[in-house]
């Protein structure tokens, strides 16, 4: 019997179309938009990772939040490690396979073996040394290497955000016969400055596209896991379909909300939810992130999940309660900027909100209340 957190769903059609759209249009990367944790990293690596390999390329996954000042280091630091993965095989008996033998005593007693291999010298700048590794890389390799850039959007947070972009793009277009990349994002305000700015060096340059969330196939997995655990019963496909859209299609999220239902025998979906919101840990993390944040920021961001306009009268108003507080339109916007960069408010279609949708619900239920 498989346990909740055993529950994964592999989209290999999903991973073949990707690769198939980046075949049809060599040198333009694919930037997949999607909220923050709808499964975009565990698609990466669980499904385009491993049929890239079966189509004969060499994936080479970088996290850009390892390095969020300097992004292009962590491009490179990746690619440097899947060049001493391909150089330098890990293993005793790898390396000496590659170690040249200098020289064999008689009778061959006795090896003397040369330095173990190591990489070339490569360039100390960062957009050459980006350059050279993905030629090296694909001539070890003998074939396109895929980059996997999660957080594409960190490109555009730093000082050189321009120069950065243009080095992007010239690598990806003049070695397109030797490098593929996908790009992901959380941020679609962000996605979009980067790659749909006129003016900017990665304009109409990738192809943006919508990140599908999971769908009937994950939920009805959970919901066969909990009637073997409870005997039959279960909450309904529908009703779970729906609590699924209400917490921003994240499959972990709503994991954990089913594993606490299970755990109280509770097949509601709406009452599991309101135990699960109403659970002191969970409240403990949000009062937490809450008192990062000063009691401007925090009206702002109360007026937000209550869905107010942040520069309306009304918000204004209550904003003026707040003692000390001189809710201009200027002192708002700043408060949305800081919101927006630290990750509490997202562009979404229908405008600015909330990244953490049940954190919304929480402030607008309590206004914020400590």
């Amino acid at each position: 019997m498989s346990s909740f957190d055993a529950i994964d769903i592999h989209r290999p059609d999903l991973a073949r179309s990707y690769l198939q759209l980046l075949a049809s249009q060599p040198g333009r990367p694919l930037a997949l938009f999607g909220p923050r944790r709808v499964g975009k990293t565990w698609f990466l690596d669980h499904d385009l990772a491993p049929a890239a390999r079966g189509a004969g390329l060499l994936p080479v996954y970088a996290d850009l939040w390892l390095n969020k000042a300097a992004p292009l280091e962590a491009i490179n630091h990746a690619l440097e490690e899947a060049l001493d993965d391909l150089h330098v095989p890990l293993g005793t008996i790898g390396r000496l396979a590659r170690t040249p033998v200098k020289k064999i005593g008689a009778l061959g007693a006795s090896i003397d073996l040369g330095d173990e291999p190591h990489r070339r010298t490569l360039p100390d700048d960062a957009a050459l040394r980006f350059d050279a590794l993905v030629v090296r890389l694909a001539l070890e390799h003998g074939a396109r290497v895929l980059l996997l850039l999660d957080e594409a959007q960190t490109l555009g947070d730093t000082a050189r955000a321009g120069d950065l972009l243009a080095t992007l793009r010239a690598v990806l277009h003049k070695r397109q016969d030797q490098v593929e990349a996908v790009l992901t994002g959380s941020s679609q305000e962000a996605l979009a400055r980067i790659l749909s700015a006129s003016g900017t060096p990665m304009y109409q340059f990738a192809q943006l596209l919508t990140f599908p969330p999971l769908g009937d196939e994950f939920l009805v997995r959970l919901t066969d896991r909990f009637a073997e655990v409870h005997h039959g019963r279960a909450p309904r496909l529908d009703d779970l379909r729906q609590l699924f859209a209400r917490v921003g299609y994240k499959p972990a999220l709503l994991r954990d909300i089913v594993k606490a239902m299970s755990a109280e025998g509770e097949i509601d979906p709406e009452a599991g939810l309101a135990h699960f919101m109403a659970d002191a840990r969970q409240v403990a993390g949000w009062q937490a992130l809450l008192n990062t944040l000063d009691a401007f920021e925090r009206g702002v961001l109360v007026a937000m999940a209550q869905g107010l306009p942040p520069l309306g009268k009304e918000t204004r108003a209550r904003l003026a309660a707040i003692p000390g507080a001189t809710p201009t339109v200027a002192k708002v916007r700043t408060a949305l900027e800081k919101l927006k960069r630290s990750g509490l408010l997202t562009r979404t279609g229908s405008g600015l909100g909330l990244e953490d949708e049940l954190l919304a619900e929480y402030l607008a239920a309590r206004g914020g209340g400590r």
